[in-house]
């Protein structure tokens, strides 16, 4: 199995995260949604410098993207969010698109449950049929229901990618699954091959190792079932403001992010650590997944 990391986590400088990368030796990164933010050109050169590739990218679902918004305008736009996103992925040569269909942190829905059914497929559709002709496979991921009401399970995100066809499959979490499958690892089996992309972040959200998990069953489950792609490290540190706090926020000079980026990790239940405990996070959760795999 290869290893990759998500970028949302740390607003930064992408060739800031990509050395990280390279120096604790991941195989490459499942880069933000934000093509505004990246010059391809630039971007393939520096995955070219340290010698990683464009695993794929996933979709930032901040107010105002949603494929279940009452406002058709919304929809359309989500829409031509998701193919900007697919584009940037095969500029850099990437193989996946992960799709969080609704606005995350949405709890309570606009419509019917038929009509918002409806809106979802209509709307994945033509992203699916986008992504065909870009040759780039996408998965439907599941959230916890504290982020979604709409998709918080595999077998719903298996009955939305059927009703979509065009090959789309599913993304799994192991954060998400743990709270809300049964058994997280029959969810791993049950879906199969059509597993598109496994995140990795122990069940508290930290690092692999730093929780409960069993990571010799996952890994285990993942050969199991065939998978080839590549785990991606998606764990989120809190920061402590309790006299109990180790570490501290502290924000880089190198970083670079709006307003709606940090409300956006500070959502997820992290916030901007240390370079060097961040260092530390991501040597530590490589490392513990490679005993296994």
């Amino acid at each position: 199995m290869k290893f990759s990391m998500h970028n949302w986590m740390r607003p930064e400088q992408i060739e800031t995260t990509l050395e990280r990368l390279h120096r604790f030796g991941y195989d490459g990164i499942e880069i933000s949604g934000d093509p505004v933010k990246y010059n391809t050109s630039e971007v393939r050169r520096l995955l070219d410098q340290y010698e990683l590739e464009c695993w794929g990218g996933v979709t930032i679902m901040t107010e105002g993207r949603d494929l279940v918004h009452e406002d058709k305008y919304v929809r359309v736009g989500t829409v031509a969010y998701m193919k900007d996103c697919i584009k940037m992925i095969r500029e850099l040569n990437g193989k996946i698109f992960c799709v969080v269909p609704s606005t995350v942190g949405k709890v309570k829905p606009m419509a019917t449950p038929a009509q918002e059914w409806s809106w979802v497929v209509e709307g994945l559709k033509e992203v699916a049929d986008f992504a065909l002709e870009h040759n780039v496979r996408i998965g439907i991921e599941p959230l916890n229901r504290f982020e979604t009401y709409l998709i918080s399970r595999h077998d719903q995100a298996l009955a939305l990618a059927d009703e979509v066809g065009r090959g789309v499959g599913v993304v799994l979490d192991a954060f998400h699954i743990n709270i809300e499958e049964v058994d997280p690892l029959a969810a791993i089996r049950a879906t199969g091959d059509r597993l598109v992309d496994f995140h990795v972040a122990d069940n508290n959200r930290k690092p692999c190792g730093q929780g409960s998990y069993d990571w010799q069953a996952v890994v285990n489950t993942l050969k199991e079932i065939g998978y080839d792609g590549h785990l991606t490290a998606e764990f989120v540190i809190p920061v402590d403001r309790t006299p109990l706090a180790k570490s501290f926020e502290k924000r880089e000079d190198d970083m670079e992010f709006t307003a709606a980026d940090l409300k956006f990790i500070q959502d997820h239940g992290s916030g901007l650590i240390s370079a060097a405990d961040y260092d530390k996070a991501v040597e530590d959760n490589i490392n513990h997944l490679k005993k296994y795999s």
